[in-house]
């Protein structure tokens, strides 16, 4: 049954590193009691995208997607749930729970972040990168999962590495530009910040209060700042994929 666990240890980190799909939570604050806003729920797929980083750190590729959801609330609070579920015989959920922030290409961090992660599958194509996903963990659970059907992987689907590959860094900046400026409840997303603010150390606070969400859309200052059409190196351990955000 459940169980809470003071760091990842190996046993932990093998069942990640098993695992072909994982599904990342965030959820804004859009009042002073924090209620309101849409709950996002992402699915990420592509091997060699998730890496443990220490006992307590782990991060992942964040690739192109329609949204930028999980960016954006990153933005305001922080908080973040990343989901592993097992759908092959041995039943098991886990959980990791913590305070995420987000590198992007171009911040100090970037290059020694994605050498964590290996040159193989989709998810290392240099033009799908978008931004990089450190999260800081304060709890670690497990649980059953006896309800979870048993799956297999057919195949990963390659439709994101080559949807991006078809494009030009101008092309894939202006597709950010217009899908990934703001969350679907007006937070800043990929707009109005640059790299080296984005890698800070704890997630800021600017964008929404109590009196509501700026809604501001980007300028091409904010998107020269924001170098939302930069790659880099590869990818390791499990997947993201082009899910919301």
């Amino acid at each position: 049954m459940g169980k809470l666990y003071p760091e990842l240890d190996e046993r932990l980190r093998k069942f990640i590193h098993t695992q072909s799909v994982f599904f990342v939570a965030t959820a804004p604050c859009l009042s002073a009691d924090g209620d309101g806003g849409h709950i996002n729920l992402s699915p990420k797929g592509y091997r060699d995208t998730f890496a443990v980083l220490g006992p307590r750190q782990v991060a992942y590729v964040d690739l192109t997607g329609s949204g930028a959801e999980t960016i954006a609330h990153l933005r305001q609070n922080g908080k973040i749930t990343i989901m592993f579920c097992s759908f092959g015989r041995e039943s098991k959920i886990l959980r990791l729970y913590g305070t995420g922030r987000v590198v992007l290409p171009g911040a100090r961090e970037w290059d020694d972040l994605l050498a964590r992660f290996p040159a193989a599958g989709f998810g290392s194509n240099e033009a799908s990168r978008r931004a990089i996903i450190v999260v800081d963990l304060d709890r670690v659970a497990d649980s059953c999962g006896y309800a979870v059907p048993v799956m297999e992987l057919a195949e990963e689907r390659d439709v994101l590495a080559r949807y991006d590959q078809k494009k030009s860094a101008a092309e894939l900046a202006a597709y950010r530009a217009e899908k990934n400026a703001v969350s679907i409840d007006g937070l800043p997303a990929l707009t109005g910040l640059a790299a080296a603010e984005l890698s800070c150390a704890a997630p800021t606070a600017a964008g929404p209060t109590a009196a509501g969400p700026t809604a501001a859309g980007p300028t091409a200052t904010d998107l020269n700042a924001v170098d939302v059409s930069a790659g880099g190196p590869a990818s390791h351990g499990t997947g993201t994929g082009p899910a919301a955000g």
